[in-house]
């Protein structure tokens, strides 16, 4: 098997006297699929907070290539391949969407630097180019073409969940953190115009919301992106996911394949039974 790219060890983060995460392990590997689910309050969101480093855990290591990085900034981590989105959208408002993309690729600086964009040096506009570039391809991959001057703070949920996921493999990842996905969007993609521009299904017809995000991380995983995504939708997890891991009280309640979850007594009394889909 590859060699992991992300490891929790031990991880555990404290609440004033609650343990929100206690004692978590978790390993993910290039192109694999993870879910991650459990009911509210299981501490889903606090252990993404500590694997992208919003949040320092009191307890454990994170380990990136096996380096342990559980220090690193969550700016650092971004730079070197673990990008996130949120369950609350953090988009730039009143930015365009186009330039929430270029503005994740421009931490490389550009080619000469302020002096370079002030005479518009070559070497500037080259980068700038290349840039523009790739945020088109992206948009178009994400279904976004029509809305890329639009401004990102005046779009519906389900869209500007797509776009916050452009925005985070705009440069590719290596380990990709999704915070409900699906949330706001619907399997039909009925927020959408018509003609919105997204990519086609065959019948001329735009491909459903739900749909395209699934395309999308398949497609990177196939390239070789670690995904774990937390979801309350299980069946959009146990479709998707080639293994699933259950938090229950901040603990590891259960994990392996689809199949053996669903069949597991423990997580149907804790989650899967009392579960609803969307």
């Amino acid at each position: 098997m590859n060699a992991p790219v992300l490891e929790a060890v031990g991880i555990g983060v404290r609440y004033g006297g609650v343990r929100a995460v206690d004692d978590v392990g978790l390993t993910l590997r290039p192109g694999e699929i993870c879910g991650l689910i459990g009911p509210n309050g299981a501490g889903k969101t606090t252990l993404f907070d500590a694997l992208s480093g919003i949040r320092r855990p009191h307890a454990g290591r994170i380990l990136l290539d096996g380096a342990d990085i559980t220090r690193r900034s969550p700016v650092w981590r971004a730079r070197h391949g673990v990008r996130r989105t949120f369950q609350r959208q953090q988009l730039f408002g009143r930015l365009t969407v186009a330039d929430n993309l270029l503005v994740a690729q421009e931490w490389h600086g550009g080619g000469g630097g302020l002096a370079a964009d002030l005479l518009a040096a070559p070497t500037r506009r080259r980068y700038e180019m290349a840039r523009r570039e790739r945020a088109a391809a992206v948009l178009h991959e994400c279904g976004l073409d029509d809305v890329g001057a639009v401004y990102a703070g005046t779009l519906p949920v389900g869209r500007a969940r797509m776009v916050e996921l452009a925005r985070a493999i705009v440069e590719p990842p290596r380990v990709l953190l999704l915070d409900e996905p699906t949330s706001g969007m619907t399997a039909g993609g009925e927020d959408q115009p018509p003609d919105g521009g997204r990519p086609a299904d065959g019948t001329g017809r735009p491909v459903p919301d739900v749909r395209l995000l699934t395309s999308v991380v398949r497609r990177l995983a196939e390239e070789g992106a670690a995904v774990l995504l937390v979801e309350h939708d299980v069946g959009f997890v146990m479709d998707l996911c080639s293994r699933v891991v259950v938090l229950d009280l901040g603990r590891v309640l259960a994990e392996g394949t689809a199949a053996e979850v669903r069949a597991d007594p423990r997580v149907r009394d804790a989650y899967l039974g009392t579960a609803t889909t969307h």
